[in-house]
């Protein structure tokens, strides 16, 4: 009978620890992250096997290379494990302390009137002081937002390592078949020098001066050619592929035309921006830390349950004989070391401090950032206008011009040379105004978060024209 009531309490004490351990343990890591309140279903690497990834060919465009560095790119897996990490802190947080289980054994049994006293067995709880786990929780949420924020930064850095590799690809390869274009024609135009120096209607400085552009626009061609190499080790480091690996000449690029001024452009960089978002969640942190830390002053609270395993009494008919007393108990800290615990609230406000004055500098820095940009974008979009409808016509003309006057001998080989080598420039300076508005247009997308092309109907592809214009 006495060993039957022993079994029972001791069961009945194991059972109240396995249940308040599993309900405080279940609480928080039952939650799927949208129940933290981080809404959003990232791009992972994991999610996609490798037989997803596009094939990256002559057809491939700039949302295939994009794709694919969203779906394989290590480092941007890595930033969403940092989120996923930073999560699973609010369930840690927000749960309660891990319940104690004490067992005491006597070495010397403690006689009393109702037997001897062999074992004691206890459990207790303790229960922080009322909102700190909700506080917790809270800061712990806001630092999760803002590694979400981080996750979108290092997102948005990657899709514009892979914009800008793929403009510069794209303007490599246009650059050589335009040089190529006007090695042929130099190459024509020196032998038409040569056999009118044979018939003495040319001098043989023409045909010198002729084999020298030549062999300038040949140098020019090795370095373009030599380009493509470290431009293609570049563009693999972003989609996680060998250096070496090859990729064809981009064929087209995106060209849209995003109607937009540079006063919405900075009210999405106050709204969207990831830097500053994550600084707002960041600076919302440490607010809860300071209602933290200010819950110092006040006590947490400890309640317990201990059962004494009483052997029966050595007289026999002592009434309660072997009775097991079961007591109850609770204790509280004593938050006497208000030195510390001002320290705490020193300590939070100075950090929230520190954020609010680093959102500051921040936000100024990325409004320089966007205003050049900007300038850069519309500085592009003039020149591209220039090249295209204006100064290449011209050049094209003139150049066909002096042809057909070199050829009547009215014009000398070296103005030949010149319209020849103008149009080259202009032409050569038109590729280059293409893509650096591209890429400036992608910078600017990265600044204020925005996909600026998606809300744009007139969306056109640059492709190359036969005259290479």
């Amino acid at each position: 009978m006495k060993r039957s009531r022993t079994t029972v309490a001791v069961s009945a004490l194991i059972f109240l620890m396995l249940t308040n351990w599993s309900t405080s343990g279940t609480a928080g890591s039952g939650h799927s992250h949208d129940d933290h309140g981080v809404p959003g279903t990232p791009i992972r690497a994991e999610n996609a096997p490798q037989g997803n990834l596009p094939n990256l060919d002559l057809t491939s465009t700039l949302a295939d290379y994009l794709k694919y560095a969203a779906l394989n790119n290590p480092g941007l897996e890595a930033a969403f494990n940092q989120w996923k990490a930073a999560l699973e802190m609010v369930p840690q947080v927000t749960s309660l302390p891990d319940p104690r289980f004490n067992y005491a054994y006597y070495i010397e049994e403690v006689e009393t009137r109702v037997g001897p006293q062999q074992h004691m067995f206890g459990i207790s709880q303790t229960f922080p002081w009322f909102g700190k786990l909700k506080l917790k929780g809270n800061a712990a949420l806001e630092a999760a937002k803002a590694e979400k924020e981080q996750y979108e930064k290092t997102k948005l850095a990657l899709f514009y390592r892979v914009k800008s590799a793929f403009y510069e690809y794209y303007y490599v390869g246009r650059a050589v078949a335009i040089t190529r274009e006007h090695i042929k024609l130099l190459t024509n135009l020196e032998s038409v020098a040569r056999t009118r120096f044979k018939a003495g209607h040319a001098s043989h400085a023409a045909v010198i001066q002729a084999q020298v552009e030549v062999g300038k626009l040949d140098d020019r061609l090795r370095a373009l050619e030599s380009l493509r190499e470290p431009i293609v080790a570049r563009l693999n480091a972003a989609l996680n592929r060998p250096s070496n690996a090859f990729l064809p000449w981009p064929q087209t690029i995106p060209h849209h035309n995003p109607a937009f001024t540079d006063e919405e452009a900075f009210a999405w960089l106050a709204e969207r921006n990831p830097d500053l978002n994550r600084l707002d969640f960041l600076a919302e942190k440490e607010q809860f830390a300071m209602k933290l830390a200010g819950k110092n002053y006040y006590p947490d609270i400890t309640v317990g349950l201990d059962y004494v395993d009483t052997d029966e009494a050595l007289m026999p008919g002592t009434p309660d004989s072997g009775k097991d007393p079961v007591i109850a108990k609770a204790s509280v800290n004593l938050p006497i070391w208000y030195g510390k615990y001002r320290a705490a609230e020193r300590e939070a406000r100075l950090r929230h401090a520190a954020v609010q004055q680093q959102r500051v500098n921040t936000e100024n820095q990325l409004e320089a950032d966007l205003k050049l940009a900007l300038y850069h974008f519309r500085d592009a979009e003039r020149k591209i206008d220039l090249y295209r409808d204006t100064l290449i016509p011209k050049a094209d003309e003139s150049l066909k011009v002096a042809q057909l006057g070199f050829q009547a001998g009215k014009v000398s080989f070296l103005s030949l040379i010149d319209a020849e080598r103008l149009l080259l420039e202009f032409q050569l300076a038109y590729e280059r105004a293409l893509a650096d508005r591209a890429k400036r247009l992608a910078q600017i997308e990265t600044l204020v978060n925005k996909d600026l092309s998606r809300n744009e109907s007139n969306e056109t592809e640059i492709k190359p024209t036969e005259d290479g214009s």
